[in-house]
């Protein structure tokens, strides 16, 4: 392997070279990131650098290399920042040019000040973007990326950890089982909001400790949108492109870990004195202390590289585009088949023996909005999967299962108290001068289960009668009017939605399938267990990579299939005027691309199209039976 010390350990030993051999040049920040894009670039070097989703923060060693998988949740405005300063010594007058770029503090050596008035000084700008976890992300998703993760961390604390490589959760889990390190230290390992214990902060400021309350409650909401996640949040400094990030991008970003403990004082000194000072408001102070969180609990990544995910799944590669992934995806490829037949088997015995459910299930899965007309996105296929069984245990469980196949989900429970009480809708909150996040804010391709076999009767409040509203408008026009008070702002989004009910949903669909169980299993609970433990972790991971990588393939219809699907709907309208509409041929020709991907083909063919209407056919007869019968009942 070669030397990896320099550029992860002390990537600043770089920078300082390329600076110092091409000053006064501006050439030197490309070089940097030439630099390090070459480096990356060697083999498996990605896997060397530690990642913050996998590591603690106190594991880390200050100004090395690391990287972050995120989302991000905001965006602050952008900040100046010195560029190129000088420093001058008072008593021999000698000058030293530093940089300021990848840094949060200006540094000078000993009997050094920096010389603000020198004509050397540039001035440069950088946006900062407040990134938080991927929201939702699936635990097999972390373990995949930890194993595959080669990086060499040790404690920045005193004590020594059992083993270098350990996750948030296992961090957290630590005050359960003491005997999992080698000296246990006082104080609880917090679980809410990846809160840090005491004994992390020993290297921080004094200052650092009164931010954290002693029952280990932030008094700093990190801001996730979802309840119960862990992680860290970072404020991300962006120096090149960043407009082409926005709000709700996935990233990977590669940069210098800065957790100085300086950062904790000069905040603190700096709402000291705003307090004091009578034309300072409290809203500045409020601003500052979001914006500018202590570096124990919100560090800093000053970004070297960054790309957007085109997805989050750690079994396929990367960048579809390449050759060496075009090579993956051609053996997958020809190894398709007996993997859809293994998946629609085992989701047929999660739906109860329900085959037709199984493969709506399946078309769901793999759908994704591939383009928007005007305002209609093109591709959703929501789903209601109405007649489940009026327990939480079976809805549970199928949430739990869709959880072991996607890499990012959640489930809604729709009840009465939720809709009421919770915050779906991201707001602007003016005086922090920050978006505040809500359930509805994930990243693209979320599988969400709203699960409405929870709702009672009740009534909802207006904050309920938004989240519905909300819902709804995700649902159908894959948007959430995100709320800035005076105005509403529309953010597209991509959200795989799925709808489990007794009856048919109050929510819209685009597709209600009413579940037809073969098997009434005498416990449920462990028939639902026993499904996920007779699954080889071999033959999971293929399902986990089929659906995917189906997401991600081009897909078209031939002049000749069109014409032919366009004579075939004008002959279904003239045998059945009343209930054939166009909103069926819509459909039809949905579940005729989703079924072609399934099978992969990324074109329709005349056999695709027979098997699309004749699930539809079978769908809306089940459908009209249902209907007779709760008719009869009535």
């Amino acid at each position: 392997m070669p030397c990896v010390a320099d550029w992860l350990n002390n990537p600043f030993s770089i920078v300082q070279g390329i600076f110092a051999q091409n000053v006064p040049n501006s050439d030197w920040e490309k070089k940097v990131t030439e630099y390090f894009k070459e480096k990356l670039k060697e083999n498996n070097a990605t896997n060397w650098v530690p990642s913050l989703n996998d590591v603690p923060v106190h594991y880390l060693k200050p100004n090395s290399l690391v990287k972050f998988r995120c989302m991000v949740q905001d965006m602050f405005d952008p900040e100046f920042y010195m560029g190129v300063y000088e420093t001058v010594d008072p008593n021999t007058n000698a000058r030293v040019l530093h940089f300021g770029k990848y840094r949060d503090v200006a540094e000078c050596g000993p009997q050094q000040e920096i010389d603000l008035n020198s004509s050397q000084t540039v001035t440069s700008e950088r946006q900062t973007f407040y990134c938080v976890p991927v929201p939702g992300e699936s635990a097999w998703v972390k373990e995949a990326y930890i194993s595959a993760s080669q990086a060499r961390v040790s404690p920045s604390t005193s004590y020594t950890p059992s083993r270098h490589k350990r996750s948030y959760e296992e961090d957290e889990d630590m005050d359960l089982h003491p005997s999992k390190q080698k000296e246990q230290h006082i104080g609880s390992g917090g679980d809410i909001h990846g809160c840090v214990e005491p004994k992390r902060l020993e290297t921080e400021a004094s200052a650092g400790h009164h931010l954290i309350s002693p029952n280990c409650s932030p008094p700093l909401d990190l801001n996730f949108p979802l309840p119960g996640e862990k992680g860290p949040a970072c404020l991300v400094k962006v120096y090149e492109s960043w407009d082409s990030f926005k709000v709700n991008d996935v990233l990977e970003v590669y940069g210098i870990l800065s957790v100085d403990p300086v950062l904790s004082i000069v905040n603190n000194e700096e709402r000291d004195s705003s307090a004091l000072d009578p034309m300072e408001c409290m809203d500045t102070a409020e601003e500052q202390r979001v914006h500018s969180p202590p570096a124990s609990l919100v560090p800093r990544i000053h970004v070297i590289l960054a790309q957007k995910l085109q997805h989050i799944n750690p079994l396929l590669p990367a960048c579809l585009n390449e050759e060496e992934s075009k090579t993956f995806v051609s053996n997958f490829m020809s190894e398709l088949s007996p993997v859809r037949a293994e998946l629609l088997g085992f989701l047929t015995h999660a739906l109860l023996g329900d085959s037709l459910a199984a493969e709506y299930l399946i078309l769901h899965l793999i759908s994704t909005v591939y383009a928007r007309r005007d305002v209609l996105p093109l591709g959703k296929f929501t789903v209601n999967l109405s007649g489940c069984p009026r327990n939480s245990i079976f809805t549970e469980h199928i949430y739990r299962i869709i959880q072991q196949l996607v890499p990012a989900s959640y489930r809604l429970q729709m009840t009465i108290e939720n809709m009421n009480h919770s915050r779906f809708i991201p707001h602007k909150d003016y005086a922090a001068n920050r978006l505040v996040s809500g359930v509805l804010q994930l990243a693209s391709n979320t599988s969400l289960v709203v699960d409405e076999t929870q709702l009672e009767q009740g009534q909802l409040d207006t904050t309920g009668v938004h989240n519905v509203t909300a819902l709804g408008n995700l649902i159908t026009w894959q948007k959430v009017d995100y709320d800035f008070s005076y105005h509403q702002m529309e953010f597209p989004c991509n959200i795989n939605v799925l709808i489990t009910s007794e009856g048919r949903s109050l929510l819209p669909s685009d597709c209600q399938v009413h579940l037809q169980p073969q098997i009434i299993p005498p416990n449920m609970e462990e028939y639902m267990n026993s499904l996920l433990t007779a699954v080889l972790p071999s033959v999971l991971n293929k399902f986990r990579i089929y659906l995917s990588l189906l997401r991600l393939l081009d897909y078209s219809i031939s002049d000749e299939v069109t014409k032919a699907v366009e004579e075939d709907f004008v002959e279904m309208r003239k045998n059945d005027p009343e209930s054939i509409t166009a909103d069926d041929l819509h459909r039809t020709l949905l579940v005729a691309r989703f079924l072609s991907l399934s099978a992969g083909q990324t074109t329709l063919s005349r056999e695709r199209w027979l098997r699309a209407k004749q699930l539809e056919a079978l769908r809306k007869a089940r459908l009209q039976q249902q209907k007779c019968v709760n008719g009869n009942e009535l």
